[in-house]
């Protein structure tokens, strides 16, 4: 078996963190020659303690590249109508290159309205139709953020992507199809999906060469589901009630770490694994949004 490393852990943190410093390095630059500097725009609705975490964290990462930034908080109780206006405004607003609504919304706005009413040039989340529908294409536009980290996170680390057999578990539209799409249009990998609901899951996983959790269900790859040296990237975050933890809760992810990285050669941790690459992706589509915008100038 593989013997558990820090040499076989996915440190998103760490790989974040070289992408910024990257992103920082070409900010300085487009400053030096004075052109624009990548401006970020948040809006956050009403007051989730998950989601004002995820934000702040977007926030921090922005002053640590030296992207201007805007925050926009409105009660839970905004109309959808008034919060579409609000994305009216930044979409018409020069100065502003990417606008990120935090998601989930309050029950009584459409979050599928809300994101389709972004500006695709504007969409640094990759979450429009438009978007998602150019990963086919040979001139993808702004790529969704987490597929996108989860791919770059796996290129760092050397991963051949290229005819390996990737088993995608979770199919949702922000992240297991992008995945599939990027990986088989783009990267060239065979891609097997799956979901929760999948008969006889563990028969496809066991033969991924990478795989790829993301389903929202703590803990539903067991170490016995896993073939060994297999790449393994779990995408799953869930406050898990606990009354021996501090907070209260304790975060788990799709995959049961401790039996499953003995066997794998590659695993990412939860949290410190997708979440950092999100961000870091994140920030490379604003970036991306910016110099395009100075070339149609």
């Amino acid at each position: 078996m593989t013997t558990t490393t820090k040499s076989n852990i996915l440190d998103g943190r760490r790989v974040a963190n070289e992408i910024q410093d990257e992103i920082k390095k070409r900010v300085d630059e487009l400053k030096e020659k004075g052109k624009k500097t990548p401006h970020l725009a948040a809006i956050l609705v009403g007051d989730d303690g998950a989601s004002q975490t995820y934000v702040n964290n977007k926030i921090r990462a922005c002053k640590k590249v030296g992207y201007e930034y805007t925050l926009m908080n409105y009660p839970a109780t905004i109309s959808e109508e008034k919060l579409l206006a609000q994305v009216d405004r930044i979409n018409k607003d020069e100065d502003i290159d990417g606008l990120i609504v935090q998601l989930p919304l309050p029950d009584h706005i459409s979050s599928t309205k809300v994101t389709e009413h972004i500006s695709p040039e504007k969409d640094v989340d990759g979450f429009t139709n438009l978007n998602y529908g150019r990963i086919t294409s040979n001139h993808p536009g702004l790529m969704p953020a987490t597929p996108y980290g989860i791919a770059e996170l796996l290129k760092r680390y050397d991963v051949p992507l290229k005819g390996s057999h990737c088993v995608m578990v979770g199919n949702s539209r922000t992240v297991g199809a992008p995945m599939t799409a990027i990986l088989s249009y783009q990267e060239l990998a065979t891609v097997t999906v799956c979901h929760k609901y999948t008969k006889d899951l563990a028969s496809h996983t066991r033969r991924a060469d990478i795989l790829i959790v993301a389903t929202g269900v703590p803990g539903l790859v067991k170490g016995d589901m896993v073939k060994e040296g297999a790449v393994v990237v779990d995408v799953g975050i869930t406050r898990v009630a606990s009354d021996e933890h501090e907070r209260g809760y304790y975060l788990k992810g799709d995959v049961e770490f401790e039996e499953v990285k003995e066997k794998a050669s590659l695993i990412t941790p939860v949290p410190g694994g997708v979440g950092p690459m999100t961000i870091a992706s994140l920030l490379l589509n604003t970036l991306r949004a910016t110099e395009m915008r100075i070339e149609r100038q």
